[in-house]
């Protein structure tokens, strides 16, 4: 198989390095933190303070993220966020290599992780376009997307590992050698100047620019239905517990089976993208994976052995990488440089926030009409999503990201 086209292109390959190694040490660290909160407690009530305060820090600060992104030099913002992340990180690991660590010590270090991240990510995608050419941004986030499922897959499982070993605080140690690695390569990249936001316009002003242009861009505000219709409705893994004990009868082992399959198949999927995006609309991959993630998720509710269950959710995971994928290039392309934070911003609130709304609705949902019918009904939503936007509008059918131009001779 060819290298794909935007690998050759040094600074980004750098940046892609350098990201999947951080991902891979947040997700081991909030792994880590999840079970360190469990052993130092027993209760599992108490281990959902610290999914609460990431969720407290991601909701409040990712509107001020995206405007400081659109403000600031992002190349110089990402080290920032980077360096605090990494004193966050090596602090919380002093402490529990000194055993003096406190569920307070572990919910407050992630509320500060996820506050410094709320900072980051905005930044962190809208300073793609300033080293990829237009037509090779579905490249780019073809790879860059799937970094995040590799690093579930990743991160928990060497966080086991380095648990065993050192116990928590070694995974901690691991992290901020990650967070160093990225504040690195962050210094030596190659990143030409970006237009930025009028420093002098308020806040509150910068929020309602991004707020505005979101509202009146038909194009990205369909997006983002879309991507809320799936998160949503879509939220499977809330269920998955339930799933394998009381419906496929698996335990343990076939829960983390299942649990994994949808990170293996946005692997899968993101290969796709490089293939499909070339020869079909852009748009028309989108409606179409959303629709099929919606029947993915309905044909996981309805599985009853275990082998249909695990190919339901290797193709729900692939839909959800096509999807995902043009989704993100196409906001980035169609969003002018000096609100690409803010807009990216919104956009997390969305990506982020729907997953956590989701398991709640669901979960909800589920309690009253079992887990079966809430996740069957669930799945449906997003396919009829995706084929009300197909026939009542034309923004997303015919939009087409921009291709690649052949290489001169």
């Amino acid at each position: 198989m060819a290298i794909p086209e935007v690998l050759r292109n040094r600074d980004f390959t750098l940046y892609w390095g350098g990201v999947i190694l951080s991902q891979i040490g947040t997700r081991g660290a909030v792994a880590a933190n999840l079970y360190q909160v469990y052993e130092l407690t027993g209760s599992t009530a108490q281990v959902g303070l610290v999914g609460l305060a990431q969720a407290v820090a991601l909701l409040v600060l990712s509107p001020l993220g995206g405007i400081y992104a659109d403000r600031l030099d992002r190349r110089r913002l990402l080290q920032v966020t980077q360096c605090l992340a990494l004193v966050v990180s090596a602090g919380l690991a002093a402490v529990t290599l000194a055993d003096a660590a406190t569920v307070w010590t572990v919910v407050v270090s992630s509320l500060l992780a996820t506050a410094a991240a709320t900072f980051d990510q905005p930044a962190r995608q809208a300073l793609i376009p300033a080293m990829v050419p237009r037509e090779r941004l579905v490249d780019a986030f073809a790879l860059l997307n799937p970094s995040r499922e590799l690093a579930v897959l990743v991160g928990p499982a060497l966080a086991g590992l380095l648990i065993a070993a050192g116990g928590p605080g070694a995974v901690y140690v691991f992290d901020t050698v990650t967070y160093g690695a990225l504040v690195a390569v962050l210094a030596v990249l190659r990143v030409p100047p970006l237009a930025v936001a009028d420093e002098r316009t308020s806040l509150l002003e910068s929020l309602r620019e991004g707020v505005a242009y979101v509202g009146g861009k038909p194009l990205v505000r369909q997006l983002m239905g879309l991507d809320l219709a799936a998160t949503v409705f879509g939220a499977y893994r809330v269920l998955l517990p339930a799933f394998a004990a009381d419906v496929l009868h698996t335990g343990a082992t076939g829960y983390g089976l299942l649990a994994a399959a949808p990170s293996a198949g946005a692997l899968i999927g993101s290969v796709w993208v490089f293939k499909l995006v070339r020869t079909a609309r852009s748009g028309r991959i989108v409606l179409w994976a959303t629709a099929a993630y919606g029947l993915a998720v309905a044909g996981l509710a309805q599985s009853r052995v275990f082998p249909v269950a695990i190919v339901m959710a290797l193709a729900l995971g692939a839909a959800d990488a096509l999807a995902t994928t043009v989704r993100h290039a196409a906001v980035q392309v169609e969003t002018p440089d000096t609100l690409r934070g803010r807009v990216s911003a919104i956009y997390q609130m969305c990506s982020r926030g729907g997953p956590a709304i989701g398991d709640s609705v669901i979960g909800a949902l589920a309690g009253v009409a079992g887990p079966v019918l809430a996740l069957t009904l669930g799945g449906l939503v997003p396919t009829a999503v995706s084929g009300l936007s197909a026939l009542g509008s034309r923004t997303v059918r015919d939009y087409s990201v921009p291709k690649a131009q052949p290489a001169s001779t």
